[in-house]
């Protein structure tokens, strides 16, 4: 597997770089960013993956994130794909909605036409680019762990309970925490996944903990005032979900914060460095 360098410069010692690539998963050309910081040839290191939110591309947390200082004292390899399949053909929401279709894959892969023709951000995000990641870049892919931002926080803690021993760690940041009764998953799971509310399920991470899927821990951080907390994200469903099932669940709820990069870049270097400590641990 091939990929083109779209941008690379150097930032704290390390570089930031946009690749792309053909995806086989999705029928269309890629962009994802990845910052490798400084290091010895020859040494691997660790690898955090962050999951964008509803609109987004590589971009938003690449260019305002404010990861890369964070990454840089813990040797971490910070990787950001995009959020649905783009281009030419690509099918959209017919209305020009911006929680549906393009930047709006909520990392599942579509079963329902037109959308399952390119609309395989699960295998995309899952299996396809880590194997790319993982012949291009010095990656432990033994030490990875997960995070992500609102319809990303939501694929991050899925990736993490259906995935169980992948990722040493699991945060999210405003994550959609019960798609299945939010209205965004109510509108986006039947047009992707059909009308079976157990393929829903396998893409909600409270369903999921309900239905019997582990992790040992959890860090959220929410915002309280973030316009979308009560009636999108539903953080007391996966509080309530963990307490049931003995998960070590931190949910920060955090004053005066809303649903921006602001919000995020905030306790950004908070959750890198909760990460690095199991990332680093032997």
């Amino acid at each position: 597997m091939t990929i083109e360098t779209i941008s690379e410069n150097r930032s704290h010692g390390g570089v930031q770089g946009v690749y792309a690539h053909a995806s086989s998963a999705t029928s269309t050309k890629m962009t994802f960013s990845v910052f490798v910081p400084e290091h010895q040839p020859g040494v691997r290191l660790p690898v955090l993956w962050y999951l964008s939110g509803l609109t987004c591309t590589h971009a938003n947390v690449t260019e305002k994130g404010e990861f890369r200082a964070a990454c840089a004292q813990n040797g971490i390899i910070f990787i950001a794909p995009d959020t649905s399949p783009r281009g030419e053909g690509v099918p959209d929401d017919s209305a020009g909605a911006w929680d549906f279709g393009l930047g709006a894959g909520f990392y599942v892969d579509a079963t329902e036409k037109p959308w399952s023709a390119n609309y395989k951000m699960w295998s995309y995000m899952t299996d396809e680019l880590p194997a790319l990641i993982a012949q291009h870049f010095p990656v432990d892919m033994d030490r990875q762990s997960i995070t992500g931002h609102s319809m990303g926080g939501h694929g991050a803690l899925t990736a993490a309970l259906r995935h169980p021993g992948r990722y040493r760690s699991v945060s999210a940041f405003a994550p959609i925490c019960h798609p299945v009764m939010a209205p965004w998953g109510k509108k986006a799971f039947p047009l992707y996944l059909g009308q079976d509310q157990a393929e829903w399920r396998a893409h909600d991470a409270t369903a999921l903990i309900e239905d019997g899927a582990r992790v040992a821990e959890i860090l959220v951080d929410v915002g309280l005032g973030d316009n979308f907390l009560e009636e999108q994200l539903m953080p007391d469903a996966l509080e309530a979900a963990c307490a049931a099932a003995g998960i070590d669940l931190t949910l920060r709820r955090q004053p005066g914060y809303d649903h921006s990069y602001y919000f995020i870049s905030t306790f950004m270097a908070d959750h890198v460095a909760w990460h690095a400590a199991r990332l680093n641990r032997e």
